[in-house]
């Protein structure tokens, strides 16, 4: 008996089987879901969207990640654990807030007095094992690190002179947790720890003199220098390093291209981020020594001698965990390599 099909019946069966891969593309791809506590107006914020466009574009449809900025899903401390237990599948934050879980986790968020350049921090990740050291430590915690981005050094801002290291004696500001404030202490400062989003009403009303808040550019845009006239520009203390990590399990379920993908993004928007708060921090330094704001640029020899205080709070962190000896054994043969330690 001969079979018969008609040409209409024919385009339709066609149809169909066309239409099946993609339906199954759509149904296999891989859906990561990051949370931020930037917003999506920020420099970071901006960034983070991208890399999850990047992402996307550049799988080809096998990964849907999204994006969720300004802490939409739990608390900014609460992101890394959130992701690694499932609740979201990926934290973009900072080490920085996880350094309770292991005092390692300072030297992979901010490595206080050290690198003064962003590729600096991005090479040693890159070219020095960094990203692999890492994630002997991220994936105890079941995430793994994908990659990191950094911006400018950071600037602090002061309602009284900061022309050099003898000025942070006494002096009263706002320091995050952790490394920070361990060596500005041993500088004679007083930090004051509080949330980030409490600095500008802090200093208006004099409970603190200063602060160290984030780059001149971000600082310039809360209104810090509205208040305090001073500022240290170009930064040199603080360098916060953001990561962008994906729940352990979720990651080794990813393709090796899928995987290569995630790290092209980040290493995209790394360089991106690095260019453009360069160009907002000379920006906001123009505008901001029109407008009557004193740029402290610290001297060489006022540089060294806060590094030497950091060296020895670095040293003390390395005797807090095997893993944060690692990590400093690690950043101090990178930086001499470098020439910043001599």
């Amino acid at each position: 008996m001969t079979s018969f099909r008609s040409p209409i019946a024919g385009a339709a069966l066609f149809g169909l089987l066309a239409i099946v891969p993609a339906a199954s593309l759509a149904d296999e791809a891989a859906t990561l879901r990051f949370q931020t506590h930037h917003s999506p107006t920020s420099l970071q914020g901006k960034a983070l969207i991208r890399f999850a466009e990047l992402a996307n574009k550049g799988s080809a449809g096998t990964l849907q990640v999204e994006m969720l900025t300004s802490s939409s899903v739990v608390k900014s401390s609460e992101a890394f654990e959130a992701a690694a237990t499932g609740i979201i599948d990926g934290d973009a934050t900072g080490a920085g807030y996880v350094t309770g879980k292991n005092p390692a986790f300072q030297f992979y968020g901010d490595i206080m007095g050290g690198y003064s350049k962003p590729d600096e921090i991005l090479g040693w990740y890159k070219d020095a094992g960094g990203l692999d050291l890492a994630n002997q430590l991220y994936e105890q915690f079941n995430m793994h690190l994908v990659g990191v981005f950094v911006a400018t050094p950071e600037s602090l801002g002061s309602t009284t002179t900061l022309a050099g290291i003898g000025d942070l004696k006494g002096w009263k500001f706002r320091s995050p947790p952790g490394m920070e404030s361990e060596i500005f202490q041993k500088l004679g400062s007083a930090p004051v720890v509080m949330p980030f989003g409490e600095v500008f009403t802090a200093m208006s009303t004099g409970t603190v003199s200063g602060a160290d808040a984030s780059t001149l550019a971000v600082n310039k845009g809360l209104g810090l220098y509205d208040v305090g006239k001073h500022a240290s520009y170009p930064g040199f203390h603080s360098m916060p390093i953001e990561h962008v990590t994906v729940n352990l399990d979720k990651w080794n379920a990813l393709s090796d291209a899928q995987k290569q993908v995630l790290r092209d993004a980040v290493d995209t928007i790394a360089e991106e981020v690095a260019s453009q708060s360069a160009v907002d921090d000379e920006k906001a330094a123009a505008e901001l020594t029109a407008a009557g704001v004193t740029l402290h640029n610290w001297s060489e020899e006022d540089r060294l001698a806060f590094r030497k205080v950091a060296q020895e709070v670095w040293a003390d962190w390395a005797q807090r965990s095997p893993e944060a000896k690692a990590a400093y054994e690690s950043h101090v043969a990178y930086m001499a390599k470098l020439g910043i330690l001599k």
